[in-house]
């Protein structure tokens, strides 16, 4: 987002004014003084406050402003700020580099996950190598590209500037990759505009990671824990409430299912082991995840992580657009909640310092008078408890002798 500055003088105040004057009834009018604004008037919109903002934008960007619609009590507000938002063209070849190169990785990792066998040695046994990292490649990518094209087409529906997104390589991590981003080029208009772009994400994700998750637990296997901890540990997958029904709706039971409850009742033991990562099923039964379900559960994770209620984040947005700036009183517990949680999954740590220190701040709309229709706050409380639902307390547990 850039601004070209101007200086305002008597006859572009005056301008101003009337412009306003087409969709506000004024009370007073203030010079900003070199301040944060140039021109601010006072007074109550008398036409619907989206055609008002619309109309607003036409005529203060031929002036050289732009248009903040602000709330004092009972009393709308315009403030004229110097310069108009112009938005710089993005370096599209950059996106498509970072897209190959998490492709590649992908790949990689999909095929050390699905490959039997020692490594080949010749390019024949490579590209069969490779060939056998395509389905997570596809269930992967699949869920990445739908959560961030959400975002995308949902900024580009309501005429706001956007970045493609930007994909991330981490080769010979779990997933192969750290996940993905579009950047805002321009201020959402409204909280409406807002929600919409933050919960498009996150929706259209789910709408590919459950049907992948579905079909990568009908195919995986059902097997039994060792009865003692191996010389090198045992790992096992969290389990967010989505996970565990869905595992229950395939295979009819919770998983991972103990040898002994010790003694507590079962539903109890389970949500302890759910929600703790304790103590080591041994013994017992699991699903042993292909290589499909398994990037099936990474997209409900990413999907939780991404709606954790706070700052730039998509629950974040959900949350800022149902309670304004009250949003920033609940960081704190989400900060201290995380680091509780970090004794159990050292991640957690990361997280809480990066909401701390970034999390301050949310992306306030230039207009900030519309607020949710009935219809759009439903869908911000249902994405927030999407996020109760998805969101796995203890990711990836090691459990070591």
């Amino acid at each position: 987002m850039q601004l070209t500055t101007t200086t305002v003088d008597a006859d572009a105040a005056d301008r101003l004014r009337a412009a306003t004057a087409q969709f506000m009834q004024i009370d007073d009018t203030t010079s900003g003084e070199g301040g944060s604004y140039a021109v601010r008037f006072r007074g109550r919109l008398v036409t619907d406050s989206l055609a008002a903002y619309d109309l607003a934008a036409r005529s203060f960007r031929d002036l050289g402003y732009t248009p903040l619609f602000r709330k004092e009590g009972n009393t709308h507000v315009v403030l004229a700020v110097a310069g108009t938002i112009n938005p710089a063209p993005s370096r599209v070849w950059i996106n498509w580099a970072m897209f190959g190169l998490t492709v590649l990785s992908v790949l990689l990792t999909g095929a050390m996950y699905g490959y039997q066998g020692d490594l080949p040695a010749s390019a024949s046994g490579w590209l069969g190598f490779l060939a056998a990292g395509w389905p997570f490649l596809m269930s992967m990518l699949g869920i990445l590209l739908a959560h961030e094209l959400g975002h995308y087409f949902a900024a580009r529906y309501h005429k706001v500037a956007v970045t493609l997104p930007y994909f991330i390589p981490f080769p010979l991590s779990p997933f192969g990759t750290m996940g993905a981003f579009i950047q805002l080029k321009a201020p959402p208009t409204n909280r409406r505009v807002l929600l919409d772009i933050g919960v498009a994400g996150p929706l259209a994700g789910m709408v590919v990671a459950l049907p992948v998750l579905f079909y990568g637990l009908w195919t995986s296997p059902v097997t039994h824990l060792p009865a003692a901890l191996p010389p090198d540990g045992l790992s096992l997958e969290g389990n967010s409430i989505l996970y565990a029904l869905a595992k229950y709706l395939v295979f009819g039971r919770l998983l991972p299912e103990p040898t002994s409850f010790g003694g507590l009742p079962p539903l109890l033991y389970m949500a302890r082991f759910y929600a703790l990562g304790v103590p080591a099923p041994l013994g017992g039964l699991d699903v042993l995840l292909n290589d499909v379900a398994w990037a099936g559960w990474a997209g409900l994770l990413v999907t939780g992580l991404n709606l954790i209620p706070a700052g730039q984040l998509d629950g974040g947005h959900a949350l800022y657009v149902l309670i304004g700036r009250r949003a920033r009183l609940l960081r704190p517990l989400i900060v201290g909640t995380l680091i509780l949680l970090g004794f159990f999954w050292e991640g957690w740590f990361l997280w809480a310092a990066l909401i701390f220190f970034l999390g301050r701040t949310h992306a306030e709309p230039l207009d900030q008078i519309t607020e949710l229709d009935s219809g759009r706050k439903w869908l911000a409380i249902f994405t927030l408890a999407l996020f109760v639902l998805v969101i796995t307390p203890v990711p990836l547990t090691l459990f070591t002798r």
